[in-house]
């Protein structure tokens, strides 16, 4: 088996020599294990410092974001035969001498996906709110998504081959929640591995504190329902908005039948609005609902050409 750890890197030359220290160099069931970076436009010794390890270096012109530079490691690791995939940060907060309690579900097959499990509710270093909130969070995307995965978007992931070819990123700003959600709807096995962090070596760049965290993974939470639940994302919507119409316009009738309902027309009025907007949400769901089946037709077939791109020599 072939193992290739990938580093996303954007200006880590502080942090990046300790995490490729402590990379293992031998995993009971791995002939193989390489180390790949992708430099996302760094403007430091970044590259240097990964070239003086032996590491593979993927380079990105200008800064492209989490996302991208995630999709460029995976295209590179299939090509070069990649038979498990691990992902960590180059910040050096997910300790590399676990890369081998990672893969273990993977290895022996009995998971597509091992997430590792940070348990940020023990995490000494997280305050009482960020812990909160991060409990929250998780919540939410466990119940959103039907998951019982308890950190939704740790990083440190392993995937087998066969997943890296079913899943597709979708987004610039971070893989976490969109390849978890697509795991999800496509019935790959996902695992969790409890493991330790590092304390913080600098502020993320990904996040300017907590509840910007929070406003993005929202957002892209969002976008990722309308595209792999739509149906659910906009009947709810539509329901949302039909209940109120129904009762505004019963009331009206209960009005009108005692008589008094000629001063109450402005509410009949607002409750045909909602039911029009209802409506509008109902064909909305409709149509997302068609466009996604016609998507899953399009991810079949990307899963076969990427299967004879990156077939294995």
């Amino acid at each position: 088996m072939k193992l290739i750890i990938n580093i996303p890197c954007y200006n880590e030359e502080k942090t990046l020599s300790t995490v490729l220290a402590e990379v293992p160099k031998k995993i009971p069931g791995i002939k193989t294990i390489e180390v790949q970076i992708v430099d996302d436009g760094s403007t430091d010794r970044t590259s240097e410092i990964a070239a003086s390890y032996g590491c593979k270096i993927i380079s990105h012109k200008k800064n492209l974001g989490l996302g991208r530079a995630f999709k460029s490691g995976i295209e590179a690791a299939l090509e070069s035969g990649a038979d498990i995939f691990v992902n960590t940060d180059a910040d050096n907060q997910y300790p590399s001498s676990y890369i081998s309690d990672l893969i273990a579900p993977v290895v022996n097959g009995s998971a597509d996906i091992a997430i590792g499990n940070r348990m940020p509710w023990k995490v000494e270093y997280f305050s009482p709110l960020k812990k909160t909130l991060q409990w929250f969070g998780n919540m939410v995307v466990r119940n959103l998504i039907g998951t019982d995965i308890p950190d939704t978007v740790s990083g440190f992931r392993a995937y087998s081959r066969e997943s890296l070819l079913k899943l597709n990123i979708t987004t610039k700003f971070s893989y976490v929640l969109d390849t978890i959600v697509q795991a999800v709807k496509m019935d790959l096995t996902v695992s969790s591995i409890p493991i330790p962090t590092n304390p913080p070596t600098r502020k993320s760049r990904l996040f300017k504190n907590i509840f910007h965290h929070m406003w993005k993974s929202g957002t892209s939470l969002i976008r990722l329902l309308i595209i792999y639940r739509p149906f659910q994302f906009f009947g709810v919507l539509a329901v949302t908005a039909f209940i109120p119409a129904l009762a505004i316009a019963i009331r009206f009738l209960i009005f009108f039948y005692l008589g008094i309902g000629k001063g109450h027309v402005q509410s009949l009025l607002f409750a045909v609005v909602l039911v029009i907007i209802s409506g509008l949400f109902l064909v909305s769901a409709i149509l997302a609902f068609l466009i996604g089946m016609n998507r899953k037709l399009n991810e079949e077939i990307l899963y076969y050409e990427k299967k004879r791109t990156f077939s294995k020599q």
